[in-house]
């Protein structure tokens, strides 16, 4: 592995005319618009409850709003891409004009919905496939004025977790998520954010492996997120349901901060403040 990126990680990036802070960890609050999400599928039925939810969300401390009309649960059913701007579309148009303060994430791994959606006010692109489902991702994120989540993930959702088998599961993500920032660097791009995909074609204990080696990724020089809520890395380990696993996704979220993370992807808003708050005054004591 080259070592070619050390740099300090950034503070913050300007995007669309705002400033996106890494001073202090950030929250990434997930809104599912998909009918078939392993924890809240299905939960809205209008455009008005999706707003409810999001505005709820930012009341909470919610510094990000992640929206995603596309499933990406394991054995999940593809839809096409005009389905997916269908969902899209107007649930983004309005949570632009009515939050105009509050940064937007578009959970999509199509370089013409990433397009779209920036269009449409869009800050923020997150790729669970980091344009491995793409190959005109990269070229097309470069030219937008956004942030994009570089994730990590082996296979596809139809086919992610069908024995995934790695040598050494943390060297292997780093050296395929540095290969990437490398491209999107030469690209003229660097408004990164890594992700080493916790439960996206991996085992309960690469999982770990991953959250207990999160420091190593910081060295790529870009802020890391981490997105652990509610997911079967819990439930395996403590035998809960999504349902049932608050408590662990805190257990979780609060190790990855302290292992350097820079933003929380969660469905649960003030109990993420809260680990944040204490990690926050832990440091500084």
């Amino acid at each position: 592995m080259s070592t070619k990126i050390k740099e300090n990680i950034p503070n913050h990036y300007q995007i669309n005319a705002k400033k996106l802070l890494f001073t202090k960890p950030l929250i990434m609050a997930i809104l599912n618009l998909t009918p078939d999400s392993f924890y809240d599928g299905g939960k809205y039925s209008e455009v008005n409850d999706v707003i409810r939810d999001a505005e709820e969300k930012i009341r909470q401390g919610a510094d990000i709003i992640d929206v995603g009309a596309a499933s990406s649960r394991p054995n999940a059913k593809e839809i096409d891409e005009t389905e997916e701007w269908v969902r899209l579309e107007p649930v983004l148009r309005e949570l632009r004009k009515q939050f105009p303060q509050t940064f937007i994430s578009v959970d999509t791994y199509r370089s013409s919905i990433a397009k779209k959606a920036a269009e449409l006010g869009a800050d923020i692109i997150n790729d669970i496939s980091g344009g491995n489902l793409d190959d005109k991702m990269f070229e097309v994120v470069s030219k937008l004025d956004v942030a994009y989540v570089l994730m990590h993930m082996k296979g596809t959702p139809q086919t992610m977790q069908q024995d995934p088998n790695y040598g050494d599961v943390v060297y292997e993500v780093k050296n395929e998520l540095e290969q990437k920032v490398n491209r999107l660097t030469e690209l003229n791009f660097k408004n990164i954010i890594l992700d080493v995909g916790f439960g996206f074609g991996k085992t309960t204990e690469h999982n770990y492996q991953l959250l207990k080696q999160l420091p190593q990724f910081s060295e790529l020089g870009f802020p890391i997120l981490a997105g652990v809520s509610r997911k079967s890395m819990i439930n395996k380990v403590i035998r809960t349901n999504p349902v049932t696993a608050l408590n662990g996704t805190t257990v979780l979220n609060t190790i990855a901060l302290l292992n350097g993370a820079k933003i929380l992807r969660v469905h649960d808003v003030t109990e993420a403040m809260q680990a944040i708050e204490l990690v926050e005054f832990y440091r500084t004591a």
